[in-house]
């Protein structure tokens, strides 16, 4: 049941996050305005729909920040007023007073990885267009996924792709390599211009070069339309370009399989997957390696201190956390080593700090 004391803990916690979340938010948004806008001739409608459009993956990234200073600000004001003590000496655990600040950080969250998931890749795609057709007036470069980096694998056929522009169904710069059954070159097609009709492919001004088994010369053909059967659609090849932060799990989870069955490496894309899952979980645990942090002797409770408090734990969490996926990408860890071990160790630092508190 929820008591008097958990409703003011919560309240307490609550506003010491919120104004956190407001002050890192608009730090980071004014930085980044100074930085690229400050000088554009961009209109300011255009500038203000980027920022909004891109407040929902700012809130998400500085959620663990915000409840990390949130657990220190609340912590550090109990102390501070001696209401602390008052708990302690009430019967009440270190545990179980900070329940009422783990309950909200992980409601927050949870709320905050569903959003992020489901939502803020629609609103990426949104915001790029304001970008680079509002502000940067270069509507060529909108939804076009990156240049010269598109390599896809199905059966025996390998694609590669210098842009593709999804929302438009077209490719520019199409090689295809088709292999026989002991991956021997057999055809390579090429393509300036290709529209992708479903399962049709629509080639404009290519060749078609054909390597027989029993000759050393190839032949080749030009062409200035041709239409090929593929089992391909414009999806799965964006996904193959895009970076991993504009796909949602489901999306990436899909890719992975699909390129596991094709025989090509996914170490990079398996540590981005548990990189999210990871994530996810990363308000709380900055949030739990806070409390001992809060509570330990010698607390000056000023507002200077807490802020150091909170600065130099999420430099330690953040710096072992890209550590760990930068190890996971290279293959020194495998994926799910990488993504988790950095959360596991932090809890179990966490909960150690805790048990030396003795309360």
């Amino acid at each position: 049941m929820i008591s008097i004391i958990d409703r003011y803990i919560a309240r307490l916690f609550l506003g010491y996050f919120l104004g956190g979340l407001i002050v890192f938010v608009t730090l980071f948004v004014t930085i980044d305005y100074m930085s690229n806008f400050v000088r554009s001739d961009a209109g300011a409608d255009a500038i203000i729909s980027y920022y909004l459009l891109s407040l929902p993956a700012l809130i998400y990234q500085m959620l663990p920040v915000a409840c990390l200073m949130g657990v220190v600000f609340t912590l550090g004001a109990l102390g501070k007023s001696n209401e602390l003590i008052a708990l302690f000496a009430s019967g009440m655990s270190l545990a179980r007073v900070s329940l009422p600040i783990l309950a909200p950080v992980i409601l927050v969250a949870s709320i905050g990885f569903f959003l992020n998931d489901r939502i803020v890749p629609h609103l990426n795609q949104k915001k790029n267009y304001v970008y680079y057709v509002e502000i940067r007036k270069q509507p060529g470069l909108y939804s076009t996924v990156k240049t010269d980096r598109i390599w896809y694998r199905s059966g025996n056929s390998l694609y590669n792709i210098k842009t593709l522009q999804p929302d438009q169904a077209t490719a520019m710069g199409l090689t295809m390599y088709q292999f026989d059954a002991s991956w021997k070159l057999a055809q390579m097609i090429t393509a300036e211009s290709v529209k992708l009709l479903g399962s049709n492919w629509d080639l404009e001004k290519g060749t078609v070069t054909i390597f027989p088994p029993d000759s050393t010369v190839p032949i080749t053909q030009a062409f200035k339309q041709k239409r090929i059967k593929v089992e391909e659609d414009a999806k799965d090849l964006q996904s193959s370009g895009q970076s991993t932060d504009a796909l949602s799990l489901k999306e990436l989870s899909r890719f992975i399989e699909k390129n596991k069955a094709s025989g090509l490496d996914t170490v990079r894309y398996e540590v981005d997957y548990h990189g999210k899952l990871s994530f996810a979980w990363a308000a709380f645990v900055m949030s739990l390696i806070g409390i001992p942090f809060s509570v330990g002797k010698a607390r000056s409770g000023s507002a200077a201190f807490n802020v150091g408090i909170t600065i130099g734990l999420a430099f330690a969490y953040w710096a072992f956390y890209s550590s760990g996926l930068t190890l996971g990408r290279h293959g020194a860890l495998p994926p799910v080593l990488a993504a988790w071990v950095p959360n596991v160790a932090m809890i179990a630092f966490a909960v150690f700090m805790m048990v030396r508190l003795r309360r």
